[in-house]
């Protein structure tokens, strides 16, 4: 469930891979990296656009549009050694079986060892913490009654979520 805060009236979904870190590591290698993941899962990170809009104009930061309850839900993890390329993974999500966001990992900016390496050379990850990695184009807005389904792979993670007011 993803409950719509009174102090927005424009929260949008972006689907996202996201990573499980299984082992410590600081200063890893891209290589390294990639020996770091636990599991991967799909994942919603809900925006409220307003407040995130608002905050920006301000020069103020703006994660605050992020941070409402309910606004990261995740589906079921899949092994990531289970995975046999983690750059080549489809991406959906369909809000009310409308198509919205389409996408494959292959498309993203920064590979999945990238964005990793780049994070533990700023701080040390530990086993349990979540990456979420990015989105596909189509995020769009979100209402009170939607469900939205949000897909990896033909069936590596899932995620079924109804919006509430």
């Amino acid at each position: 469930m993803i409950k719509l805060p009174a102090e927005s009236e424009n929260v949008h979904h972006e689907v996202e891979l996201v990573v499980l870190i299984g082992d410590q590591c600081r200063n890893a290698s891209r290589e390294e990296s990639i020996s770091k993941i636990k599991a991967v899962a799909v994942g919603l990170d809900i925006t409220a656009r307003d407040i995130q809009s608002t905050a920006k104009r301000g020069g103020l930061p703006w994660t605050l549009a992020k941070g409402f309850d309910t606004f990261a839900p995740i589906g079921n993890f899949h092994p990531a050694e289970a995975i046999s390329n983690i750059q080549n993974l489809s991406i959906t999500v369909r809000v009310n079986d409308e198509l919205r966001q389409s996408g494959n990992t292959s498309n993203m900016i920064f590979s999945v060892p990238d964005i990793i390496s780049y994070l533990s050379h700023r701080f040390t990850l530990y086993p349990g913490d979540l990456i979420f990695t990015g989105t596909p184009e189509g995020v769009s807005q979100i209402l009170p009654g939607d469900r939205i389904d949000a897909l990896i792979g033909t069936n590596l993670s899932s995620l079924t979520v109804y919006v509430q007011s």
